[in-house]
């Protein structure tokens, strides 16, 4: 079994989506049964919190699931527990390297735009604050990304 672990600020907007959007297509493959798939934020402030709303009237409308509650990353087990730590931008990659316990640990911690094939981008916008254009293109660049982690991870 694959365990990946989608990472951003908050774990409100878009390490959830890309939850969503990845399970969606991991079940689309019927492949339910070979991967282990969760998300968490660098921060506490949103612990135990649904994915934003407006997140999830965009991911609603292309037919995703938000199913997470929001958690904070935990170093001591989520290195342990996942063989694939996706960070959605520069700072939450830093944060999660900077508390890696071994080069094994570091080697895990990727981000999410190195996956991108149609996206040429560095990071993930937090779309927080720039209104429905922001989450949408939020949500192409999710589905960009996790198509092509999704096809890598089945080669």
């Amino acid at each position: 079994m694959k365990s990946v672990l989608f990472v951003c600020l908050g774990n409100i907007c878009r390490s959830p989506t890309a939850e969503g959007i990845f399970l969606q297509k991991v079940k689309e493959l019927g492949l339910e049964d070979q991967f282990k798939i969760d998300s968490a934020g660098t921060s506490a402030h949103h612990v135990g919190e649904e994915a934003d709303g407006r997140m999830q009237f965009h991911a609603g409308k292309r037919g995703y699931n938000l199913p997470s509650l929001a958690r904070q990353f935990n170093p001591k087990t989520d290195f342990l527990n996942f063989d694939y730590i996706i960070t959605m931008d520069d700072s939450n990659y830093r944060n999660v390297v900077a508390d890696a316990h071994s080069e094994d640990d570091r080697n895990k911690v990727q981000k999410m735009t190195s996956f991108c094939k149609v996206h040429n981008i560095t990071e993930v916008p937090d779309p927080y604050y720039r209104g429905e254009a922001g989450f949408e293109h939020v949500m192409d660049i999710l589905e960009d990304a996790c198509t092509e982690l999704l096809a890598k991870l089945t080669e």
